[in-house]
């Protein structure tokens, strides 16, 4: 998402938590395009890091016309096993964080009056699937989240979004096991996983001038299920 908001001329500034690797490559790829990104390094969970975030955004470019929210762990474990730090961990990442970047960016969206947030969520939050019970309720709050949000701050002209992707050739689908990958293309409509290009692509559009009246909005990218 960063390279393709870049290739449309957008200055770029992205957060991450512990990976540095991967983390200077995505700066590399960034710079490459001619983009050179800032960089912050912290927990999307930790309020002072999202507001010295906001605040550096501010004082480097004077405004913030984007947010994304789209910081999140993922854990396969039955209910059963599930300690209390487990289910915390993951709402307070999956969840709590895009309400804290949401709330520090929206002051300056809305004293501009406008901006775009877009929340990443997931498939399983719109369709009845196997899912870890903490990652589908935090991915569930996520929803509720960006449809009470899109109503609160619409009057300001801010949008307010969210982007469901399905399993990707990418992340959680790598790490799957080839049976559920088979039962998973077997009942999609396009029969294959999706590619981190192509919800790159939809994320462009939603936080684009081009998207003037979506809001509220739950696009669910998961090749037909």
């Amino acid at each position: 998402m960063a390279e393709a908001f870049a290739r449309e001329g957008a200055r770029v500034a992205f957060t991450f938590r512990s990976n540095e690797e991967d983390a200077e490559e995505a700066r590399a790829a960034l710079a490459a395009l001619g983009s050179p990104p800032l960089v912050f390094q912290g927990s999307v969970a930790d309020s002072k890091h999202v507001h010295l975030v906001i605040a550096e955004l501010q004082r480097a470019w004077g405004g913030l016309d984007v947010l994304v929210n789209n910081a999140g762990i993922q854990q396969v474990m039955p209910v059963a096993l599930l300690e209390e730090r487990d289910w915390d961990e993951m709402i307070n990442v999956n969840l709590k964080g895009a309400f804290l970047f949401s709330r520090a960016a929206l002051r300056g969206m809305i004293r501009q009056r406008r901006g775009h947030i877009l929340c990443v969520g997931a498939f399983s939050s719109e369709r009845m699937i196997e899912s870890p019970v903490h990652y589908a309720a935090a991915k569930s709050g996520l929803r509720g989240l960006v449809e009470a949000l899109a109503r609160e701050v619409g009057r300001h002209n801010v949008q307010v979004n969210l982007l469901g992707p399905g399993l990707l050739d990418v992340g959680m689908g790598r790490m799957l096991l080839p049976h559920r990958l088979k039962e998973y293309t077997q009942q999609s409509a396009l029969g294959r996983l999706g590619s981190a290009a192509e919800i790159a692509e939809a994320a462009v559009f939603l936080v684009s001038d081009e998207n003037t009246f979506m809001t509220g909005a739950k696009v669910i990218l998961d090749g037909g299920l």
